[in-house]
This record gives C-alpha cells, sequence and structure tokens, in this order.
C-alpha cells in the first residue's frame, strides 16, 4: 500500500543532511520536521510590507501580501496560497485532533496549517496559518 507521503515525489528531493547544510537548526526544525515557532516571534506575523512569500527553504513562490491578513493568532495569515499548485496538503492527526498540514510543492517542506470555516472576512473563509521562518519575504515583488 502506496502511503500520502510515498504518492508524492517533491521537485526538489534531498536528505537530512543536505537540508541541515542549508537550513539554521531553527529553519530544520520547523521546515523538515513540521515543527513550529513560538506565536507572537516570528518575522512576518505583523508584517504588511508588500511582496512575495517564498520558501526559505527551495525559494518557490508560495502566498503574496495581497492575501495577507491579521488573524490576532500569531503567525502570518493568508486566505489563498498564490496558486493551488505551489503548495500540497497532507492530513495532520497529530496532537488529537485533525488538521490539515501545508507543505511547500517544489521541496516538501512544511509551512504550516490550513483551518477552514473560522469565520473570517476573507474571501475564501480558510486561514493559512503559516510560520515565518518557513517563508521568505521578496518586497514589492
Amino acid at each position: 500500500m502506496t502511503t500520502e507521503r510515498e504518492a508524492f515525489l517533491p521537485d526538489i528531493d534531498k536528505s537530512d543532511d543536505e537540508w541541515r547544510q542549508e537550513l539554521t537548526p531553527e529553519e530544520f526544525q520547523v521546515l523538515r520536521k513540521a515543527g513550529t515557532e513560538r506565536p507572537y516571534t516570528g518575522e512576518y506575523y505583523d508584517s504588511t510590507t508588500e511582496g512575495t512569500y517564498a520558501c526559505r527553504a527551495c525559494g518557490a513562490e508560495l502566498f503574496t501580501s495581497n492575501e495577507k491578513f491579521d488573524s490576532h493568532c500569531g503567525w502570518p495569515s493568508f486566505w489563498a496560497p498564490l496558486a493551488e499548485d505551489k503548495v500540497r496538503y497532507l492530513h495532520d492527526r497529530s496532537l488529537g485532533m485533525e488538521r490539515i498540514e501545508v507543505r511547500c510543492a517544489r521541496c516538501d517542506s512544511h509551512l504550516g496549517h490550513l483551518f477552514k470555516g473560522e469565520g473570517f472576512d476573507t474571501p475564501t473563509d480558510q486561514r493559512f496559518c503559516i510560520n515565518s521562518i518557513s517563508m521568505r519575504l521578496v518586497e514589492g515583488s
């Protein structure tokens, strides 16, 4: 039987050792081990700078400031990705609950989680709750 992870082949496939050489320990913990940064500590949670948010591991463009909104949750929130083929989704049953994990479609790095139906006044009523450390803001793009 093929698992969800085995059925997906990212464009960029590196070993943990290769990723450790490119990422800081904090980046590696979040991006490659599905960790989470503490709320209200990331560099982009309250940023209003215009630009495109790219994957910190591979540089793939993921979100833009046009879809970013303040959800008061302590992490950057977006109501949609740049395009649906930029991210992929996994069922996350950790922590005793059902969540939707969001990963970079190009390198399979963990970005955060998607929450639906929370009542935010956005076009999609979705909240992509993304770790700042998972992204790099390219200003003005």
